[in-house]
């Protein structure tokens, strides 16, 4: 009696991955005409999955699901109508006097440069980089104009902005209400052995990696805020939430404080230093001390492995018509669960037949 045929790995390999390539393909297909949904739900999954940490905390303390649920619902509301009319405002009014003080900095730019120039001329060395500083500062020139201009269509988008976060945050309470039937229901999709391993490598990964960097962003926005005003630095609130913002993209903060130094800088130099040792300062603390207790090991990915999951989150994202930046939001928890679920397979008993 012939025994059943089976193919070796590598042929199997090579027979799957022009088919999942070409499913990725009818998939960007079918996501872009329905932009910008497919990106309002996936932000309204990752709310959601915020959102079920605190409810099922005060869920297991007695309360009933759906009314933890409401509680947890209202109080976020509340806190975004908090930060609205105590923080927008603010930022919005910061933003508007950097653009008006940014052709200024653009000229103490310059004069830096010529300065420079000058310095290395007097030394023997290389000092034809005249041109190239002023084609960089006209660039920045016109994006600072650019930006300027755009900020009236921001505001008279405002409608647009209000609608898809109303909608956004409805979404976000009906996958909240019904998320655990409906992750049941896709989960009955996977093979039974690989069932639980997914479900809970995805809810915990994600979970855990977004509640961790949304409350290590809070924190260092907060202790920026603080530090930033006690210092008296320019525009403080609206760099310390920057700065506290593109904490949720791994290294992001680094380079944020690195150029928000240097925008100071050009200035006041004093003033750079400060505002550079005092962010760095304050990201440590949090980077050494609340981060490993909030976090720990959730991620488990090397350095290189996160330079290279970020640029490939972002490119995904805008092929697949999410954005770039969600794209990089998603990057690091995503990769880190590729990472153990290919562990994972690596650890399933090896068959010499499949070879």
């Amino acid at each position: 009696m012939v025994g059943p045929l089976v193919f070796p790995i590598w042929l199997r390999l090579s027979l799957v991955l022009p088919l999942f390539a070409l499913n990725l393909w009818v998939l960007r297909q079918l996501l872009l005409p329905l932009a910008p949904f497919p990106a309002l739900f996936l932000t309204a999954a990752l709310i959601a999955f915020l959102l079920d940490i605190p409810s099922r905390w005060l869920n297991r303390r007695g309360l009933p699901r759906w009314l933890a649920i409401v509680v947890v619902a209202l109080v976020t509301l509340g806190l975004l109508v908090l930060a609205a009319v105590a923080l927008v405002p603010r930022l919005i009014d910061q933003l508007g006097q950097l653009i008006n003080e940014l052709p200024g900095l653009l000229v103490a730019s310059q004069s830096w440069v010529t300065r420079l120039q000058e310095w290395a001329a007097g030394r023997g060395l290389p000092s034809e980089f005249g041109d190239l500083s002023t084609d960089l500062l006209n660039r920045l020139s016109r994006v600072a104009t650019q930006l300027s201009q755009q900020l009236l269509g921001i505001l008279g988008a405002t409608f647009g902005i209000t609608i898809n976060t109303v909608l956004v945050l409805v979404l976000a309470v009906f996958l909240l209400l019904g998320g655990d039937s409906i992750t049941a229901g896709l989960a009955r999709w996977l093979p039974d052995q690989w069932r639980k391993l997914v479900v809970d490598t995805i809810t915990g990964t994600v979970r855990g990696y977004f509640a961790g960097q949304v409350l290590l962003a809070l924190i260092l926005s907060i202790g920026q805020i603080v530090v930033f005003t006690v210092l008296d630095i320019p525009f403080g609130v609206l760099f310390a939430v920057v700065i506290g913002f593109t904490t949720l993209i791994p290294y992001a903060s680094a380079l944020t404080i690195v150029a928000v130094s240097a925008l100071l800088a050009v200035q006041d130099p004093q003033m750079g230093l400060e505002i550079l040792v005092a962010a760095i300062a304050v990201g440590q603390i949090v980077d050494q001390v609340i981060q490993p207790r909030l976090m720990g090991s959730i991620v488990g990915l090397q350095p290189a492995w996160l330079l290279i999951a970020l640029p490939i989150g972002a490119r995904t994202g805008a092929l697949f018509g999410f954005g770039q930046l969600l794209g990089l939001l998603l990057a690091v928890p995503v990769a880190s669960c590729i990472k153990t679920l290919v562990d994972a397979w690596r650890e399933l008993p090896f068959d010499p037949a499949e070879s």
